[in-house]
């Protein structure tokens, strides 16, 4: 167990995300039908446009891009691109959409040229889509209207070189999993060191004190009342509130304190009032300190004083608390009852 506990080092890292610049340029292409017509190849373009420090421009093919052997293949498409302008020496990171506008409400539709990451260089300076839309549904609402098609395009440039990650190294204390449960069902299923019993119907179930006092202290605490300890054979009862009561000093919970201690004046015999004595002094019980004298000073026959001092609570009381002995008797004197 102690080696599984050893600290583990461990290391983690995170990558920032790189600062960027962004930009929405809308292209209008008014006068549709004046550019339908133009050969496979010829395009009209859109102004240029700054962003993350380059230069850009939207080109746009009303009867599909000239490409070796694919001409006749997208010819019934308009094609549209975008174009970086700028001379670089090296790789322009960005992130673009390109999209048509619904002309009736303004709203932008689904990218026809899916956001993601793109990369131009000084080889390559185009990036878009030879099969953008097909004619047939482009001249269709909501796209042309007023003999004008508009189409928008969002371009994030990445600035700057990307961001290294940084690195740092911590140490993870593991801790084991709970194994409390699998004790106290061990200690339930041998009933080693079992201490009390119930009998439910005939049948004797055997438990541990301490664990039932901890469930009638919680109990308590949030119901403000004892659980019901009718099913406990012989004094099993008794001892339970005994250790309740323990509890009850040891937590300052005054009510449950005053509960144990009616319920065991309640319960006081010749045989178990010695013993009860004993506790009421050791946690401070002054009513059922008092109640335990009384009871003991009640007695008048000869055989319950003999049967009294012969129990195994008058001698632990005589053992354990000599002062209070010396006390009891002298209360009993000045009663003048023995």
């Amino acid at each position: 167990m102690a080696a599984a506990l050893r600290p583990r080092r461990k290391t983690a890292s995170r990558c920032s995300p790189p600062a960027t610049a962004h930009c929405t340029h809308t292209f209008e292409i008014a006068g549709y039908s004046l550019y339908k017509d133009l050969p496979t190849g010829k395009f009209v373009q859109s102004a240029s446009f700054a962003v993350g420090g380059h230069n850009w421009r939207l080109i746009y093919f009303p009867n599909g891009h000239t490409v070796t052997g694919e001409q006749q293949e997208s010819k019934d498409y308009v094609s549209v691109f975008l174009v970086l302008l700028s001379k670089v020496t090296g790789d322009v990171t960005v992130l673009v959409d390109i999209r048509l506008v619904d002309q009736t409400t303004g709203v932008v539709s689904m990218p026809i040229l899916k956001r993601g990451v793109r990369v131009f260089n000084p080889t390559r300076h185009t990036l878009g889509v030879k099969k953008f839309k097909k004619k047939s549904k482009l001249e269709a609402m909501p796209y042309l209207k007023d003999d004008r098609i508009v189409i928008e395009c969002d371009l994030t440039v990445v600035v700057g070189t990307m961001p290294v990650s940084g690195s740092r190294t911590f140490c993870e204390i593991q801790v084991p999993p709970s194994d409390l449960s699998s004790d106290l069902g061990k200690l339930l299923e041998t009933e080693e060191e079992v201490d009390v019993a119930f009998k439910v119907e005939g049948e004797i179930f055997r438990a541990h004190k301490i664990v039932l006092a901890m469930r009638a202290l919680l109990k308590f605490i949030y119901t403000d009342s004892l659980p019901a300890m009718d099913d406990l054979s012989g004094g099993e009862g008794d001892e339970m509130i005994k250790h309740l009561l323990v509890a009850a000093d040891r937590y300052a919970m005054e009510r449950m304190k005053l509960f144990c201690e009616s319920i065991l004046c309640k319960r006081l015999s010749i045989g178990s009032v010695g013993t009860i004595l004993a506790l009421a002094d050791q946690h401070h019980c002054a009513e059922l300190k008092d109640g335990c004298i009384e009871f003991i000073n009640s007695l008048d026959r000869k055989s319950d004083m003999e049967g009294l001092v012969a129990s195994q609570g008058y001698k632990h009381l005589k053992r354990e608390c000599p002062a209070l002995f010396v006390d009891m008797w002298e209360k009993a004197a000045k009663s003048r009852k023995f």
